[in-house]
């Protein structure tokens, strides 16, 4: 299942504290830096676009006709022999898998308990997920199961970056509704929804609605009574890889975890360990748990599709010594092929489709209403936490994303939202009430791609102005800002966001 950020720098060693980072950026000599700094300060004239708005994911901007497939496209500036590579990705990133044995063998290895057979089952044509509604399936849609450190060993554990938090002792991390013949997947995920009506300066009353979750059908027992249920829809895969490009640095030097400036923004970076062992920073993930892409798809294949990888070595998925009747299952590890199911060419082509995927153009720039709710984003605050853009780093790996001017609005820092979208689950550094600010380019785009407008984390918000409105605790001021706005300004600024 499945976003950014202004200067200072990291080097690409591991982390040993955020304050021990550089305060420059070390690929970029001084005129660079210089450059990078003037075309990344926020926009103060809202009369006309700003230069390279339109190509809000660098070089690598899609431009392609706008319809279904608009998240599925490569980064316009990979090579020839790169869009090979990106094919083959995408074919392993649509793939099946099947349960062990199979005569596939390259392709068994499913479960036993799991979410999906397909990484495009849940990332929905690279998109957005959706909540169960009616008769539809979970699919993009799945509960997160942890509970928060209890004893002073395991809290010195989540301290040490050393764990996230504490599974279910029997379910583990994730709740598996589904299973491989002759296995009973975990349990279903249940929504209930109760309506309230919140009325706008200007007497406008909308409704938004309230989720509460719970698990029905469990097929081994009660879950733990402190074990606590974490909704998580699929998000976006557009401009990854760009993302991870970021210097580390650009993005700490917008952290104030102790709000020093007064603005009540305290935005938080998310430390986590790589699979290494080493500290590096979080980007991915709803909170920020995650530091590569690569990680991201090795854990996205374990825990939803119950595939192992050299960086997820779980060849029997989520399951626990709880649940022994998982573990007598057959794996789909093949000695020819490596010592787990996914070996590393695998997730190599896997990685560098999520990589590549590119962003979408931006539509009606110029529009007059469009740049009037530009305005109105900038001066509610929101750029205080989605920062419109950046400059990638020099030194990248792959030359599709260096040193490109990208606009995610997004600061990819933690912050507190407030009770109303609280989980009480702990991830790492991330509370209970924090969530990593999601990156906003391509949003107008989820009703052309996915056929849905459902927003935040849990899909509860079903169009952007319900998702503006669930906004609390640091983005409570421009919540109401939003709020208290006339119909003219607040239908200004969902246009500036639809052409995004």
């Amino acid at each position: 299942m499945l976003v950014l950020f202004v200067f200072a720098a990291l080097q690409t060693t591991a982390l040993a504290d955020p304050t021990d980072i550089p305060a420059t950026r070390t690929d970029l000599a001084p005129k660079d830096a210089a450059r990078v700094q003037a075309v990344t300060a926020p926009a103060t004239d809202f009369s006309k676009p700003e230069d390279y708005e339109t190509m809000q994911g660098g070089a690598g901007t899609s431009r392609k006709r706008v319809n279904a497939d608009s998240f599925s496209q490569s980064s316009a500036n990979i090579t020839f022999e790169e869009e090979g590579t990106f094919k083959l990705g995408n074919a392993l990133f649509r793939k099946n898998w099947v349960s062990s044995p199979s005569s596939t063998q390259a392709s068994d290895g499913l479960g036993p308990l799991f979410n999906e057979r397909a990484c495009q089952n849940c990332h929905l044509k690279d998109g957005r997920g959706h909540p169960p509604e009616g008769a539809e399936g979970t699919t993009s849609m799945f509960l997160r199961l942890a509970r928060t450190a209890e004893t002073a060993e395991e809290k010195a554990e989540i301290a040490d970056h050393k764990v996230l938090n504490f599974p279910d002792p029997v379910y583990g991390t994730q709740l598996q509704t589904l299973a491989v013949p002759g296995l009973r997947g975990e349990g279903h995920m249940k929504v209930d929804y109760s309506g309230f009506p919140v009325t706008l300066g200007d007497g406008t009353v909308v409704s938004l609605r309230r989720p509460a979750y719970s698990v029905t059908d469990l097929g081994y027992g009660p879950l733990d009574p402190a074990t606590t249920l974490s909704p998580r829809i699929s998000p976006p895969m557009i401009g990854l890889g760009l993302a991870e490009q970021i210097a580390p640095a650009d993005i700490l030097a917008r952290a104030d975890p102790d709000d020093r400036d007064g603005d009540g923004i305290s935005g938080r970076p998310s430390i986590v360990r790589d699979p290494s062992g080493k500290l590096e920073l979080g980007r991915f993930g709803w909170k920020a748990q995650v530091a590569s892409i690569r990680e991201q798809s090795a854990e996205a294949l374990a825990g939803d599709i119950g595939i192992s990888s050299p960086e997820a070595h779980q060849h029997w998925g989520d399951c626990t010594e709880k649940e022994p009747d998982c573990l007598k299952m057959a794996t789909g590890v093949q000695k020819r092929l490596g010592d787990t199911e996914a070996p590393a060419p695998v997730i190599d082509l896997i990685t560098f489709y999520a990589q590549n995927l590119a962003v979408p153009a931006r539509r009606h720039v110029g529009d007059r209403q469009v740049l009037a709710g530009k305005q109105a984003f900038y001066k509610m605050g929101c750029i205080a936490c989605h920062t419109p853009k950046f400059v990638t780093r020099r030194d990248t790996p792959n030359k599709a994303q260096s040193f490109q001017l990208i606009w995610p609005y997004s600061d990819f820092l933690l912050h507190d939202m407030g009770p109303d979208l609280a989980d009480g689950q702990q991830v790492g550094e991330a509370t209970g009430t924090e969530w990593r600010t999601p990156p906003l380019w391509g949003i107008g785009l989820t009703g052309r791609v996915n056929g849905h407008s459902f927003f935040l984390h849990d899909g509860r918000a079903r169009n952007l102005t319900e998702a503006i409105l669930w906004h609390g605790g640091e983005a409570k001021k421009a919540r109401d800002r939003f709020a208290a706005a006339d119909k003219a300004e607040r239908d200004a600024l969902i246009k500036f966001l639809e052409s995004l």
